[in-house]
């Protein structure tokens, strides 16, 4: 067909019939070898490389009581590193954190199980009618936990500073994570004796229960000597034991005798 003879609109039909078909490219005055154009290379697609999942690790509580426990020198730090501990659920639910009472001079170590409600209050441990109770038998046998005198002093702590919800039993994570608190503090102290009173004290320390079994038999731990007694809530609950208990009094007086 010869172009030519073509007039401008039949020209502007094959124009726009040649678009429909792609060719969407004007003739340039100079021929182009298209087998010399170098092809350019599809870009590969990058490669969808996953992101990393952060690495969450929860600080071990056990770890972190450790560590907090190591760094207290002295007792006032002490206190204020379990003030500041967050791992046990039992703080959120306390109002106060109930460190100790008593002298730390003395040659005595209670350590009781938790605090209760009129603790809980008081921020102080053994103040409600179990309280009562303890320091009347002390008064028994001549100690006081008002006594300036380190010879008859006593020095009172719990193995939780918080108070478990309806005073329940505290868990064994609960007591596991507060084991190295206790431990610095009973190293901190230095007593020569420890009394633990009541089933948990008994757990915590010795791994054993059973109340009934361990009190008035002299064992170890921490390397001090240790006398499992009656908690005296059980003694209010149960009369009847006051006599077993005053025969742990005896046996603890007449340790201390020795031990002067």
């Amino acid at each position: 067909m010869q172009v030519e003879s073509l007039d401008s609109n039949a020209l502007r039909a094959l124009l726009e019939w040649q678009v429909e078909l792609g060719a969407t490219e004007a003739i340039g005055e100079t021929p182009v070898n298209r087998y010399e154009v170098p092809r350019e290379a599809p870009k590969p697609k990058p490669a969808q490389v996953a992101e990393p999942v952060p690495h969450v690790t929860a600080e071990d509580p056990v770890a972190a009581a450790r560590a907090a426990a190591v760094a207290a020198g002295d007792l006032e730090a002490l206190n204020e590193a379990i003030a500041a501990y967050e791992f046990c659920e039992l703080k959120r639910g306390a109002r106060t954190t109930v460190f100790s009472d008593g002298n730390p001079a003395a040659r005595l170590m209670l350590i009781g199980e938790a605090p209760g409600r009129d603790e809980d209050i008081q921020g102080k441990p053994f103040v409600g009618r179990a309280g009562q109770l303890l320091d009347r038998m002390l008064d028994a046998i001549g100690l006081s936990r008002t006594s300036p005198d380190a010879e008859a002093a006593v020095y009172i702590t719990n193995i939780l500073p918080w108070r478990p919800p309806q005073n329940r039993d505290p868990t064994p994570e609960e007591i596991g994570m507060m084991m190295p608190f206790v431990a610095r503090h009973v190293e901190l102290v230095d007593p020569d004796v420890l009394v633990l009173m009541g089933n948990i004290s008994c757990l915590a320390m010795l791994g054993r229960k059973g109340i009934t079994r361990l009190r008035g038999n002299w064992t170890e731990a921490l390397g001090k000597p240790v006398l499992p007694m009656f908690h005296p809530a059980y003694l209010l609950r149960n009369p009847h034991a006051k006599r077993e208990a005053w025969h742990d009094l005896l046996m603890l007086q007449a340790r201390l005798r020795r031990s002067a």
